[in-house]
């Protein structure tokens, strides 16, 4: 069982999962960041990996997307993150994942972020 399995259920559309279950499990979920582009490079950086799709761009960017493929959404403190999780597994996706706190909690967590 991996961690990305063991996270905690938020809603039935999709589930929470803390920042270092998201360290833990790099590279096996798309890291989708739905902040803007000046938070992305901003204080808190961002995760390795994690692609930029800024909130209001989400719904067109993810129509091409695998909606089996497991997603993991991230912003600055989760709030946005959530709507976002939400809004997918609204449209069908079946392994959303928000992460707990965002950017705040992952840096909190001392876990390793990119900066410009």
């Amino acid at each position: 069982m991996t961690a990305l399995s063991k996270s905690q259920p938020k809603q039935a559309a999709y589930r929470e999962i803390a920042p270092r279950a998201v360290y833990d499990t790099l590279g096996t979920a798309r890291l989708v960041d739905v902040r803007e582009p000046h938070e992305y490079e901003g204080e808190l950086g961002h995760v390795q990996g994690a692609e930029l799709v800024p909130l209001e761009t989400l719904e067109a960017a993810s129509k091409s997307w695998d909606r089996d493929a497991p997603l993991v959404m991230i912003c600055r403190s989760g709030g946005r993150s959530g709507r976002a999780a939400e809004h997918l597994a609204a449209q069908g996706f079946g392994a959303v994942m928000n992460m707990i706190g965002g950017m705040l909690a992952w840096n909190a967590s001392g876990l390793p972020v990119v900066k410009p």
